[in-house]
């Protein structure tokens, strides 16, 4: 088996997941798409749960895109209350088991109770040191990137290492949240959709067709075994074997 390259200084890979595909799992149901976005959470908190023991020490999931806001208020306005329903429900698990949580995106159209719940839950979780989970709400990566290109301009600074700190994923030391190493998408799709666009210059991919649903422990480890098969060299030439 051919390992990845080393992660030196780093605390646990970086694993950026796409859970598609609820709509379309309750839909095969015969079921309203909320029972979809319903059942998803239910995914998320397997995979959250398994994730330390893979060697995960950041995992960023991409809960509600920029671009959904283009979806009917009938199906928005359901996902953002489940939204907040999790940060709210989670946060003893959370504190209990070493998971930190941070909320990446915009939050100026967030309702106001969904601000609230992010910030007790990211100021609650603080101490979490075993994971480090990142959800994506109203986020887009190109938005991301034009912001942080926007504040470069009055830096003192000008590199890749500073550029990153102005992105959204600042760690509480001041250091920018770690390149994202292996990126998930459920639901058969296979494209980014402008998810973590900077940070995921060298991830690697994976998909799978099943619906984020029906995913679960038993899929992230088989993703983390693929990742772990592959040889990552970053542009330099493979390392010889002895």
């Amino acid at each position: 088996m051919r390992q990845s390259t080393s992660h030196e200084g780093r605390s646990g890979w970086h694993v950026g997941i796409i859970p598609d595909g609820n709509g379309r799992w309750a839909a095969t149901r015969g079921l309203p798409r909320t029972a979809g976005h319903k059942a998803g959470v239910d995914a998320v908190r397997r995979v959250v749960a398994a994730a330390p023991g893979l060697g995960i020490g950041t995992l960023t999931i991409f809960a509600f895109s920029s671009d959904n806001w283009h979806r009917s208020p009938g199906e928005v306005r359901p996902l953002l209350h489940l939204i907040e329903d999790y940060l709210r429900e989670e946060i003893p698990n959370w504190v209990a088991n070493g998971v930190r949580v941070s909320v990446i995106g915009r939050r100026d159209r967030l309702p106001v109770a969904l601000r609230a719940a992010i910030q007790i839950a990211e100021d609650a979780t603080t101490a979490g040191t075993k994971l480090h989970l990142r959800l994506a709400v109203d986020y887009s990566g190109r938005d991301a990137i034009l912001r942080a290109a926007c504040r470069m301009y009055t830096a003192t600074e000008i590199s890749r290492d500073a550029f990153a700190r102005l992105l959204v994923g600042v760690t509480p030391d001041g250091q920018a949240a770690p390149d994202v190493d292996l990126v998930i998408r459920a639901g058969g799709e296979q494209r980014l959709s402008d998810f973590l666009l900077w940070e995921c210059a060298y991830a690697e991919l994976h998909f799978t067709r099943k619906l984020w649903p029906d995913c679960g422990a038993a899929d992230l480890e088989a993703a983390m075994q693929d990742f772990r098969s592959r040889a990552r060299t970053f542009g330099r030439l493979p390392a010889l074997s002895a």
